[in-house]
């Protein structure tokens, strides 16, 4: 190993420490029922909203959006925006009405909300697939920066946080998680402001090593230096003028060895394995579909009315599947009350918006210095390559070391967000509700979701994470919404809008990877399928439930005044916890259960 390689493994070992640490000692606090489930709900507002931030910044939120940008421009910022916004819905429609309604978990909103014990174990195998979906991206991240850092085997990385999240869930519970989370937010804000900070006052300054031409010119990115490309995986590419480089392999499907010369007029499919080799100065090629010069990749919507249409179905999905997310809501119930739970979304807003500036930094640079990215499409690795590639030796080490570190906070903090919340919900609703059935439930999401990333399928970080959350956005968030605010949903609706916009988008997820497989076929309606499913969901729940109004229950009255009167008035009912500790530990919790700070 290189000292640089030696640096950055001392780094997430680092990490690993301290979230250790951390969970090892919130886990001798812990004594009873509700330290372990919900934090005795006296989770300060401002602890929790950097709790609740902490394991929102995912893959996503540190590789993808930065990867996205370097090769969409323009059209990529609407993730960080659709991001943010969706606490500001949450905030506006559902966060208060929640947390009065006393529920722990989504299926226990249903639950009580619907009066139906089916419609509660429903509602848990969805929580189960969103997990999933959302968790597989965080640990093929861990894969793409052991691969691209170290010299070790790319499974090493999703293998150890897997074991920290574990080791950190399964002894601490909610307090435990919580204040992990709340040190992740802090350490991966630090990670990505001085670095990305440092990396613009150099570019300021002398333009650091390496530098192409600005994105201000209408051409193309440009490769500063002699570079040599390995193309891992195949991809089909495209160049903006005639390009002269070196190929050793498989080119358009016939073997290539020496000079060959790229048209603009047609595509070109390199196979895995094959070596690209150019000239400084060359203009760089991009994966197709990508924008091949920075004209436009600067100029929003420059697709036509498709891509227009892929923006409004991403800001959709991004904005209405956070209140579906299972590890976001249950940080909710661990206030005390609905004002609580509205102060910690604000919270959230803010620091969120805080985070999400240097991505995008961090994007625009990645296309001066960085650009070779392009021809191979791992673009999630910018992040990753972008210090070294400005501050070659000892100054870029340093950053990159820096940077390292909140990586693996990000994929350690959702994925224990993740585990831990819907390890509850397996274990509440399959098992007979026991600490040891939480810890049984945990291990076995975690194996599953590892084997999913472990298979052979390049990713795209921040595309990943939108199909999570257009699946949340097309089941929770029509359940969610109209449960709120309106008293004629009935159990019927509520499964026929989760049951259409779930497999709308599961067929949807099928087909674009198959298409994957295939050539790359599939229209933007079938890579992001929230504009069409998240109305569908909607209007089959109002339909289906105007139908079967005869079968509202008798207790929405009483359920719908809890969610909306004012907290003072103290109709809050929390729901009992049944899952862990004896009855004398959940009788002796309920009195002086603590008072809530702000």
């Amino acid at each position: 190993m290189t000292g640089w390689q030696i640096t950055a493994a001392i780094t997430v070992a680092l990490v690993a420490v301290v979230t250790f640490y951390l969970g090892r000692r919130s886990a001798t606090l812990h004594n009873a029922a509700q330290d372990f489930d919900m934090a005795r709900r006296t989770v300060r507002s401002r602890r929790n909203a950097a709790a609740v931030s902490g394991e929102y910044l995912c893959a996503a939120s540190f590789l993808g959006i930065a990867g996205a940008i370097l090769t969409d421009g323009a059209d990529a910022l609407w993730y960080p925006i659709g991001f943010i916004a969706g606490y500001l819905v949450l905030m506006l429609f559902v966060a208060a009405p929640l947390r009065r309604s006393g529920a722990y978990t989504l299926p226990d909103f249903v639950e009580g909300r619907l009066d139906s014990r089916g419609i509660r174990w429903f509602a848990s195998l969805i929580t189960v697939l969103i997990a999933l979906l959302y968790l597989v991206p965080q640990l093929q991240g861990a894969h793409l920066a052991v691969t691209t850092l170290l010299p070790g085997p790319g499974w090493a990385g999703p293998v150890a946080v897997i074991g920290i999240v574990l080791v950190t869930v399964l002894g601490g519970g909610m307090r435990a998680t919580t204040l992990a989370q709340a040190f992740h937010y802090w350490l991966k804000l630090f990670a990505i402001a001085v670095p990305t900070l440092v990396l613009c006052v150099v570019f300021i300054g002398d333009g650091g090593e390496g530098a192409a031409a600005g994105l201000g010119a209408p051409a193309p990115p440009t490769l500063s230096e002699d570079t040599t490309v390995t193309v891992d995986t195949p991809v089909e590419l495209q160049v903006s003028a005639p390009t002269r480089l070196q190929a050793h392999g498989v080119v358009n499907g016939a073997p290539a060895d020496g000079d060959v010369v790229w048209s603009p007029e047609m595509r070109h499919d390199v196979a895995a394995g094959t070596t690209l080799r150019f000239d400084g100065g060359t203009p760089t090629p991009v994966v197709v579909g990508a924008p091949a010069d920075n004209g436009g990749w600067l100029a929003p919507g420059g697709g036509g009315t498709w891509d227009l249409f892929g923006t409004y179905s991403l800001l959709t999905a991004l904005m209405l599947g956070t209140m579906g997310l299972p590890h976001i809501l249950a940080r909710f119930y661990t206030n005390p009350d609905g004002r609580a739970a509205r102060r910690t979304t604000l919270h959230v807003v803010l620091l969120l918006g805080l985070f999400y500036l240097f991505p995008v930094l961090l994007g625009a640079l990645s296309r001066l210095y960085v650009p070779q990215l392009l021809v191979t499409g791992q673009t999630d690795a910018a992040v990753l390559l972008l210090p070294t590639s400005v501050l070659p030796g000892i100054g870029g080490q340093i950053l990159a070391a820096v940077i390292v570190a909140g990586v693996f906070s990000a994929f350690l903090a959702a994925t224990s967000g993740l585990v831990y919340s819907v390890a509850g919900v397996i274990s509440a609703d399959l098992m007979p509700e026991r600490v040891r059935d939480f810890r049984v439930a945990a291990v076995l999401l975690a194996l599953t979701a590892l084997g999913v990333a472990l298979l052979p399928r390049e990713p795209d970080i921040a595309h990943s994470i939108a199909i999570a959350f257009a699946l949340a956005a097309s089941t929770f968030c029509p359940v969610l919404v109209l449960g709120i605010w309106w008293r004629g949903l009935t159990a019927r609706g509520a499964f026929a809008s989760m049951s259409v916009g779930g497999l709308a988008v599961l067929t949807a997820l099928g087909l674009d990877i198959a298409s994957d497989y295939t050539g790359g076929w599939a229209p933007v309606f079938i890579e992001r399928p929230a504009l069409f499913t998240v109305p569908a969901a909607f209007v089959v729940a109002v339909l289906v439930s105007l139908a079967s109004r005869g079968t509202r229950p008798a207790t929405v009255n009483a359920f719908m005044l809890r969610m909306h009167a004012p907290d003072r008035l103290g109709f809050v009912t929390d729901a009992a916890i049944p899952r862990y500790g004896r009855a004398e530990e959940r009788l002796r919790l309920s009195h002086g259960q603590g008072r809530h700070r702000r």
